[in-house]
């Protein structure tokens, strides 16, 4: 028991940071995208969380084809089959 939380702290930890990291880039103007579309902050969580579906959530950072700067970074599902 005490392990398990013990590795529930260590994720939210690294969760966490993930998401603080991703507030630097869109405070720089790097548009965050889920799903297709912009997201709110409040949504981001949804990034960590396994669907029903089989499914995670990868990321994929969109260089800007002229400058090869970030663009934006993408959430899209990746279904397990």
């Amino acid at each position: 028991m005490k392990k398990r939380k013990a590795r529930k702290r260590v994720e939210d930890t690294k969760e966490s940071q993930y998401l603080e990291g991703l507030k630097k880039y869109r405070d720089q103007g790097i548009p965050i995208i889920i799903d297709g579309k912009e997201s709110p902050e409040e949504d981001w969580n949804k990034i960590f969380k396994v669907k029903e579906e089989d499914c995670f959530y990868m990321a994929d950072y969109v260089p800007n084809e002229t400058t090869g700067k970030l663009k934006e970074i993408r959430f899209d599902k990746i279904y397990n089959r």
